[in-house]
């Protein structure tokens, strides 16, 4: 029960305080994430063809 199911920021408060932006743009958090996905699934592969053993990830 350490996982939260829903994580929902608001930076509106850093925003109006600190004058705060955002460096990075949704699509491209998205687009790094699923590369990293892939580049993790890539990973995977190799271990298990060699022989060892590699977790399961379930998101």
């Amino acid at each position: 029960p350490a996982e939260v199911e829903t994580l929902l920021g608001d930076p509106s408060k850093a925003r109006e305080k600190l004058g705060w932006t955002p460096t990075t743009s949704f699509e491209s958090l998205v687009r790094e994430m699923v590369l990293e996905d892939l580049n993790a699934a890539k990973r995977d592969s190799m271990v298990k063809e060699a022989g060892y053993k590699a977790f399961d990830y379930h998101e």
